[in-house]
């Protein structure tokens, strides 16, 4: 396999997953704008955190004035899945340059880490190709995420003042939450961080978000470390 044909098999993998990012890239753009930022800014918050679950919980924060380090320490802990995601992947690039090492930590997402870790385990060899295939997978994810935010942030501008965005984002949450939910720790932390962050809404410096996502992590991570991780649930 060439690195062409690596490339254009990565683009065919993600090619389905692709479109079901199109609605959270939307609402991310439209709500950015409701949470009164310009089309410029939505379009550099995109850019830079290119992050579905931190952007949205960003955007949130933003909306109530929150404090930096509270902004910045919620989209920490909601994106600290990606260490793991990066020590898995390291094996694979480790003759890579630094240069192309950072590219691929820039557009790392749960999409391209799970298709591309399941190609590598089907036998692709090579660097080069498990790049090309990485990359396939990724930037089209990236390329979509940013088009669809800045016409989310443009559709935002010529809503009405008297419709709210603010309700976007917990709907968007709850879209990704859902899906999520496939065993007993899953749903233990989606339930103590759901519970945790409504009970904390008051807590200063608008913390409530923070402590949530910090308590769901921790109960998720303590059933599934007790073997409860093989329990499904059925939706």
């Amino acid at each position: 396999m060439s690195r062409r044909e690596a490339l254009r098999a990565g683009v065919r993998a993600t090619t389905p997953v692709v479109l079901g990012v199109v609605p959270f890239g939307l609402v991310a753009g439209a709500a950015a704008i409701g949470a009164g930022l310009s089309i410029l800014q939505a379009a550099a918050l995109s850019v830079v955190v290119f992050a579905g679950a931190s952007q949205l919980a960003i955007i949130e924060l933003l909306g109530r004035d929150a404090a930096l380090v509270v902004v910045v320490g919620t989209a920490l802990v909601i994106n600290a899945r990606m260490f793991m995601y990066s020590a898995s992947l390291a094996p694979h690039f480790l003759e890579e340059d630094s240069r192309w090492r950072a590219l691929l930590a820039y557009v790392l997402t749960d999409q391209a880490f799970a298709l591309s870790v399941t190609r590598y385990a089907e036998g692709l060899e090579g660097v080069e190709r498990k790049r090309w295939y990485y990359l396939g997978t990724a930037l089209p994810l990236w390329v979509v995420w940013q088009i669809c935010t800045v016409a989310g942030a443009l559709a935002g501008t010529q809503v009405p003042a008297w419709l709210p965005l603010g309700f976007a984002v917990p709907l968007t949450f709850l879209a990704l939450l859902v899906p999520a939910v496939e065993s007993r720790p899953t749903l233990v932390a989606a339930l103590v961080g759901g519970g945790v962050a409504t009970a904390g809404v008051s807590l200063p410096f608008n913390l409530g978000l923070l402590v949530g996502a910090v308590a769901g992590v921790v109960a998720g991570t303590v059933l599934a470390e007790r073997g409860w991780g093989d329990v499904e649930v059925g939706h």
